[in-house]
């Protein structure tokens, strides 16, 4: 996996391709390639490495002419970074070319097979198998191999396929990995993602589950898996182009936390009306809230971390019992479902495949579905019973920062409206939360403003081994994403703990000049907080502490103090994140660390 790309049509296509790619350098990878039909062959062209040095090997793709091709970005999977194991993959005779996303989980069986029969490997990669299946099926027509081998390979995939005996075409077809069909006035393309094809359409297909795809230059047809012909709308992308792009900033990851404040507006905004939270796409009316005995929530990092700030939030707030999971363990521990009960499934991109494969576990047993995602169409919106999205945009970094603080605005919003239907909150407290929910945009753009305190500080933490991140409470669910935000750009190993715990084994960590992160946001446990930072201070720490402004009696804990503005106490992790979102940014950058893609990750994680 990581990055797919295709185009059809008028232009040159290898210029398009990597274009489109360079769209998707967000997403992470370690190698790439093209295939491009020349008019006599299928060329390929691969490289090691970041994008610029596939562009330089085909001089900005002028030595690969053709008006048809598909391009990857390879993360490895199956095998290690190198030309061999790059896409895109060839058939033997080198006439079927494949691009794929995804893991093929039965690729060892079928690679087994495709041997004895005499084919021969020239990578370590599962999606080779594909090609090789699709060479052993091909009999004229690609949809009918296509279809063959989707009954046979098992895992996920998102692929792109050339033929050399239909060099006006491009087919697609997709199964838990996501992948997108772009109809432009000079040609037609597929993506992994919306960003590729921004810069020549708006209007795109979101290809579901086992639908195939059929491009030429003017037309796109659709198949299901039995090779029948189906109808599909189309989507309107109403982003602005810029918002994919850096807009004078050093890295998408400072654009997009500086966006933050636009964010909040946008996901609340439409959603406070008259004094009233209304949540138009959830389609839950306030007897089916109160229908609701427990609530799940299932996601993955960030938003995972997102989900445990939203257990305090619904317990506290709408007094409902929740628990909060990992999608990757979710299944697993094959979790006690009942009718009444609800799981929330948060992800950004609406494709994670640990959460997708948690949503449907839940809907097999029969329980009711809500999904919190950022984009429209994706697999988690269209396949829960309910949605709500959060109006982030798109985020490029790979470390996500606006679309957390969005999913962290969806979970206030639905919790103030489980405890209005609940009865569980007076009129006035309905009336506090949503003023102070209104007041956060300015405030975060306060704390923005004051970067250049965080930068100073961060500078003196360059070359930090350690760190750790401290709070209770809410302020536990903060510190793990503090913590995760450290050691996913800076490559510095952190940790979060319920402050609590410390003495129960950590703090026997903690020496000399070793930084603790404390975030004491929460007035009724200050005392409590604040005796766990003097037991670190005792034993050599240097603590940082974020913390409410007006609680100056912290300053005798603590080693270094920055403040946040006053808010409801259910509300302070989206002003508490600023600070400890800048830490990490300037930290990763003073290190020289290519911030906006991380060693190792990806941006959408679709593979289990």
């Amino acid at each position: 996996m990581c990055g797919i790309v295709g185009y059809i049509g008028e232009s040159q296509a290898a210029p398009v391709l990597l274009d489109g790619l360079s769209k998707l350098e967000y997403r992470g990878y370690d190698s790439a390639g093209i295939a491009v039909y020349d008019g006599e062959q299928i060329q390929v062209q691969k490289a090691v490495g970041r994008l610029k040095v596939l562009s330089e090997l085909t001089h900005d793709g002028a030595t690969m002419p053709g008006c048809s091709g598909i391009g990857h970005t390879r993360w490895a999977t199956h095998g290690a970074p190198s030309g061999a194991n790059a896409h895109p993959h060839y058939n033997q005779s080198e006439t079927i070319a494949v691009v794929h996303n995804g893991i093929i989980e039965n690729y060892l069986k079928l690679r087994k097979r495709l041997e004895e029969k005499g084919y021969q490997f020239r990578s370590d990669t599962d999606t080779e198998v594909v090609a090789h299946l699709l060479d052993r099926y091909y009999k004229g027509d690609p949809v009918e191999a296509i279809t063959k081998i989707m009954h046979r390979v098992e895992g996920s995939y998102a692929l792109g396929i050339i033929f050399k005996e239909h060099p006006g075409h491009i087919y697609a077809v997709r199964k838990d990995s996501p992948l997108i069909v772009g109809h432009g006035k000079d040609g037609n393309l597929i993506a992994s993602d919306v960003p590729a094809v921004l810069k020549y359409t708006r209007n795109v297909y979101f290809i579901q589950n086992e639908e195939i795809a059929v491009l030429t230059g003017e037309t796109i047809a659709f198949y299901n898996v039995d090779g029948e012909e189906i109808q599909k709308g189309s989507t309107t992308i109403d982003w602005d182009i810029n918002a994919a792009e850096k807009g004078g900033y050093e890295h998408f990851m400072l654009k997009e936390m500086y966006e933050q404040p636009q964010t909040v507006r946008d996901t609340l905004s439409p959603r406070i009306k008259d004094g009233s939270i209304v949540i138009e796409e959830l389609g839950m009316d306030e007897e089916e809230i109160r229908g609701i005995r427990k609530i799940h929530i299932v996601a993955c990092g960030s938003a995972y971390h997102a989900g445990v700030t939203a257990k305090y939030v619904f317990e506290g707030m709408a007094r409902i019992p929740v628990e909060v999971d990992l999608a990757s363990e979710f299944r697993y521990r094959n979790p006690i479902l009942m009718d009444d009960e609800l799981v929330i499934v948060i992800s950004q991109s609406g494709e994670t495949a640990d959460s997708l494969a948690a949503l449907r576990e839940a809907k097999r047993k029969g329980v009711k579905t809500l999904g919190i995602v950022n984009v429209v169409g994706s697999s988690i919106a269209r396949e829960a019973d309910r949605v709500m999205y959060t109006w982030a945009g798109p985020e490029i970094a790979v470390a996500t920062t606006k679309a957390y603080t969005a999913q962290l605005i969806a979970e206030y919003l639905l919790a103030v409206k489980f405890a209005q239907a609940r009865g569980e909150v007076t009129e006035a407290e309905v009336e506090g939360y949503l003023k102070d929910l209104q007041r956060l945009p300015d405030q975060i753009e306060m704390l923005l403003s004051n970067k250049e305190r965080i930068q100073h500080f961060a500078n003196r933490y360059i070359a930090a081994k350690d760190v750790f991140f401290v709070g209770r409470g809410i302020d536990y669910a903060i510190s793990l994403e503090g913590s995760l935000k450290l050691k996913e750009i800076s490559y510095i190993h952190s940790e979060a703990y319920a402050a609590g715990e410390l003495k129960h084994g950590t703090i026997s960590l903690i020496e000399e000049g070793t930084l603790v992160a404390a975030v004491v946001t929460q007035e009724n446990l200050y005392k409590k907080t604040v005796s766990n930072m003097v037991e670190l201070t005792s034993r050599g720490a240097f603590v940082l502490a974020v913390t409410n402004a007006g609680n100056r009696e912290i300053e005798k804990a603590a080693d270094y103090v920055v403040y946040i503005p006053q808010t409801n106490k259910y509300f302070t992790n989206s002003l508490a994140i600023i600070p400890l979102q800048l830490f990490s940014y300037y930290v990763a950058v003073g290190k020289g660390c290519d911030v906006d893609k991380p060693r190792n990750l990806a941006k959408s994680v679709t593979v289990e």
